[in-house]
């Protein structure tokens, strides 16, 4: 489905977040019949929807906008909204459509696109794909999933893609090359199986695809791919295999990347460390190649880029640690909408956070709050000098939230080893600034860190 196709459509956009900002304005100049947008819930996370938004879709929430999905033709939904919403499930019983604003995107733009998904892995070989292209003269626009969304992307001749399973599963036009890192049980509650998932997670490769770069160390990614796609006759290449890109010995003593029997440059000019983190590399490159690039001409810009890859260090970093503990640096984190989004990602898991931070009396934490609430999250929260009793003061009588004070990051750290089940996360998201007992976010991230250290004895 085009974009053009919705001419005179009833239409619904599913969200008020930047998904649903960037279809609600890349729609309206098609001129659809008409236009609403819908929320099912409120949602802590979402942007205010007003002004310009409002006038083009009308905000209906709840029953309200139940009721009116029952005279709409098409759904471009958000990424969040699943498979199973008792909402999709009948408005496709209806004969309605569904798709999402990266399907509506794609359908133009399939041909000069690179696209990247897998369980785990995604953002950082997104980046390292965007980064090699360039270092070879081929500059690309970076987006998706990481970034800016599908719809909201400038004109460029070529595009790097992050796409989650909530943006793979409503494609119908695939990327010319697709690059999948790999595949392992998650969001089963969106995709309302293990095998619904992995068929929305390879739906990407399935409507036309030039290249499939997939990680050939991952046997259930190779088994789902070949399963999925057979009949397709998929234009499958392996990488993180002896043929093809791979890690191995060197006649120098040291671990290199090599293509086939050609070496291409030492493992070690790639800072992140893990096994997982090599067949990334090892996928990236073929994906490189899939989009036309001799890497072995090219080794040294390769490797140039390689060596510059720097991840963003304080935003959701995981630190394994001895004890099994995962200890996450979202150092980052200044506002209670950060932490939110944080929060969230390991809420699947026995969690300890770690809040506070400057003490600011213009900042509203009944958000926090409400999403705790909302989302029934079970943690602890340990709060840090100087508004950490600030925000646990208004948290203390939620269900499943387990509040501490404590004085300082390293008797924090100490205190989260104590109370954190084992295979726990504790993750550091201030939700507030760092200033006062830091000099700045970098300051305190690296007591974190030391404290991790300095504690583990």
């Amino acid at each position: 489905m085009h974009l053009e196709d919705l001419t005179g459509r009833h239409v619904a956009v599913w969200g008020t977040g930047r998904e649903a900002i960037a279809a609600a304005e890349a729609i309206a100049p098609y001129g659809p019949a008409r236009m609403i947008a819908v929320q099912d819930r409120t949602t802590f996370l979402a942007t205010g929807w007003d002004g310009r938004l409002a006038e083009i879709a009308p905000l209906y929430e709840g029953e309200a906008a139940h009721d009116q999905l029952r005279s709409i033709d098409v759904i471009v939904r958000s990424p969040i909204i699943g498979q199973t919403h008792p909402w999709i499930v009948e408005h496709r019983a209806r004969g309605g459509v569904v798709t999402g604003g990266t399907a509506l995107w794609m359908a133009d733009h399939a041909t000069r696109t690179v696209g990247v998904t897998g369980s785990k892995g995604k953002s950082t070989t997104t980046t390292l794909i965007h980064q090699m292209l360039a270092a070879v003269g081929r500059q690309a626009t970076l987006g998706g999933n990481i970034g800016v969304a599908a719809l909201a992307l400038p004109e460029s001749e070529r595009y790097v893609l992050e796409l989650s399973v909530y943006q793979c599963a409503d494609l119908e036009d695939s990327p010319r090359v697709v690059a999948l890192t790999s595949l392992f049980q998650e969001h089963l509650d969106w995709s309302g199986s293990e095998s619904g998932y992995y068929r929305d997670k390879l739906n990407v490769a399935m409507h036309g695809a030039e290249v499939v770069v997939y990680n050939g160390q991952d046997e259930r990614l190779a088994a789902e791919l070949h399963q999925l796609g057979a009949g397709l006759e998929l234009p499958l290449v392996a990488g993180n295999r002896p043929d093809s890109f791979h890690v191995a010995e060197h006649p120098d003593g040291r671990r290199w990347i090599f293509l086939a029997g050609e070496p291409l440059f030492p493992r070690d000019l790639f800072a992140p460390v893990g096994r997982h983190n090599e067949g990334n590399l090892c996928v990236a490159l073929a994906a490189v190649q899939g989009e036309g690039v001799d890497c072995l001409t090219h080794r040294d810009d390769l490797a140039r880029a390689v060596g510059e890859y720097a991840p963003l260090t304080y935003r959701m970093t995981e630190l394994p640690d001895p004890s099994g503990l995962t200890f996450v640096d979202d150092s980052l984190s200044t506002i209670p909408q950060s932490a939110m989004y944080a929060i969230e990602a390991y809420a699947d898991r026995p969690l300890t956070v770690i809040v506070g931070g400057s003490l600011d009396r213009a900042v509203d934490y009944t958000p926090l709050r409400d999403y705790l609430e909302q989302r029934k999250i079970t943690a602890t929260l340990i709060g840090l000098p100087d508004n950490g009793d600030v925000i646990l003061d208004l948290l203390r009588d939620l269900p499943g939230i387990t509040t501490l004070s404590t004085g300082d990051l390293v008797h924090a750290v100490r205190l989260s080893r104590e109370v954190t089940p084992a295979g726990g996360v504790v993750l550091l998201s201030p939700a507030a600034p760092s200033y006062g007992r830091y000099d700045n976010w970098e300051h305190k991230s690296r007591v974190f860190r030391e404290a991790i250290q300095f504690t583990a004895a």
